[in-house]
C-alpha cells in the first residue's frame, strides 16, 4: 500500500495494522514530523518517501525522496500498490484522491474533504471508508437499500458546557476532547460540529442515500444506525479504535480479533441527544446543504480559512461558525460543475474569507 499521512493518528494506526497482517508498505508520505517518519522508514523500508518541503527532504536518508503536493502525485504515479490510504488532513487530500483513482488504485479514505468538496465528481466504487461512522454504515448495510442512515457524534469539547460561554472559548478548551485525542483540526471541527456536517455529506455521496442525519451519543460506543424499509433499525457498536475500520478498508474481510467486544454491562445505559443549533450554530445549514451537496466545497474552504483565523487569534471560537455561514450565503449560487471548478471555487472562497 501507499500511505498518505503516515505520522498522524490514522497513519500510525494503519502501520500497526500493516505490521500485524504483513502488508507491504511501498510508500510513506508525511508532512513535518521528520523524527517519527525516520523511525517509520527504518522499520517499514518503503520504496518511496515524500515530505512537505525540499528542506525537509534533505534531512531524509533515502534514495527516492519527494516533496510537496507534486511529490505526492509523483509517488502515486510511480507506485505499484493497488491501494492508497489517504489520511491527509484538509483540502490538500483531494488531488491525491483524484490522482490515485485515475491511476486505477483503490482509495481507503480518511480524508473527509475529498468527498465534502468534490463528492459529485468522485466514483464511490473506488473508495473504502476509514471513518468509523461510514465504516459502521457499510458494515450494517450489507448491500441492502436503507430508508434512513444515522451517524453519531461525541458532541465535542463543549458538549456539556454552558452555551453562553462557548463564544469566547480558548483554543486549549476547544482541543480538550472528552473522549479521545485527535489532531487539532478534527478536534476543533468536532467542537463546532462541522465534522459531523461533513460526515453527512460523505455518507450521502458514498451510499447514495439522501435521508441521512446525526445525533449525539456521548459514550462513542454506537457509531452508526441504519433504518430499513421493513421498520427494523440496526446499530453498529465497537470500542472507539480506528484499527477496526482500517483493517477492513485494507483487507475487506477480517476473520481475527481486532478489538475487544463492547461489554454492555460495563457501558450501562446509552444516551442519545439531538444536535442543537443553539450550541452548534453550523447545524442550522444542514438541511439546505444536504439538498445542495455540491456546496460542500464552499463550507470546507470557509472552515479551513476560519480555523486558521481562530488559530491566529483573529476571530473568536464562535466566529468560526459565523464566517462559514456568511460564506455559505455569499457563495450560495456557486455549485461546481467539474473538478476544475471545485479547485477554482475553493480558492475564491478562501480569498473572500481572508478579508472578512
Amino acid at each position: 500500500m501507499v500511505l498518505l499521512g503516515s505520522t498522524g493518528s490514522i497513519g500510525v494506526n494503519t502501520l500497526h495494522v500493516a505490521e500485524r497482517f504483513n502488508i507491504r508498505v511501498e510508500a510513506l508520505v508525511a508532512g513535518y514530523n521528520i523524527s517519527l517518519l525516520k523511525e517509520q522508514i527504518a522499520k517499514f523500508r518503503p520504496c518511496f518517501v515524500c515530505v512537505a518541503t525540499r528542506d525537509l527532504a534533505r534531512q531524509i536518508d533515502h534514495p527516492r525522496v519527494f516533496w510537496g503536493e507534486e511529490g505526492i502525485l509523483k509517488v502515486l504515479r510511480v507506485s505499484e500498490s493497488a491501494i492508497v490510504v489517504n489520511a491527509l488532513v484538509g483540502f490538500l487530500g483531494l488531488r491525491p484522491t483524484v490522482t490515485a483513482i485515475e491511476e486505477g488504485k483503490t482509495v481507503a479514505l480518511a480524508n473527509k474533504e475529498s468527498l465534502v468538496a468534490a463528492g459529485a465528481f468522485i466514483d464511490p466504487k473506488a473508495l473504502r471508508p476509514i471513518d468509523s461512522e461510514h465504516f459502521g454504515l457499510w458494515y450494517l448495510l450489507g448491500g441492502r437499500t436503507p430508508r434512513r442512515m444515522v451517524i453519531t457524534a461525541s458532541g465535542g469539547a463543549f458538549r456539556d458546557r454552558a452555551i453562553e460561554t462557548i463564544e469566547e472559548a480558548t483554543l486549549e478548551e476547544a482541543l480538550n476532547h472528552p473522549n479521545w485525542s485527535m489532531g487539532s483540526k478534527i478536534t476543533i471541527d468536532s467542537a463546532t460540529m462541522v465534522n459531523k456536517l461533513f460526515e453527512l455529506l460523505e455518507a450521502r455521496w458514498l451510499y447514495g442515500c439522501e435521508n441521512v442525519d446525526a445525533l449525539i451519543e456521548p459514550k462513542s460506543v454506537v457509531h452508526a444506525m441504519v433504518e430499513f424499509i421493513d421498520g427494523a433499525t440496526t446499530a453498529q457498536m465497537a470500542k472507539p479504535d480506528m484499527k477496526l475500520p482500517i483493517a477492513y478498508a485494507l483487507m475487506q474481510s477480517v476473520e481475527t480479533p481486532i478489538l475487544e467486544p463492547v461489554d454492555l454491562l460495563s457501558v450501562g445505559s446509552l444516551e442519545f441527544r439531538p444536535i442543537d443549533s443553539a450550541r452548534y450554530p453550523i447545524w442550522s445549514i444542514k438541511e439546505d446543504l444536504l439538498a445542495r451537496p455540491k456546496l460542500g466545497v464552499v463550507v470546507n474552504a470557509a472552515n479551513e480559512a476560519a480555523i486558521e483565523k481562530f488559530l491566529d487569534k483573529k476571530i473568536t471560537f464562535g466566529g468560526i461558525a459565523r464566517l462559514i455561514m456568511e460564506a455559505y450565503e455569499h457563495f450560495h449560487g456557486r455549485e461546481p460543475e467539474s473538478i476544475d471548478e471545485v479547485f477554482a471555487i475553493d480558492e475564491e472562497v478562501r480569498r473572500w474569507c481572508e478579508v472578512r
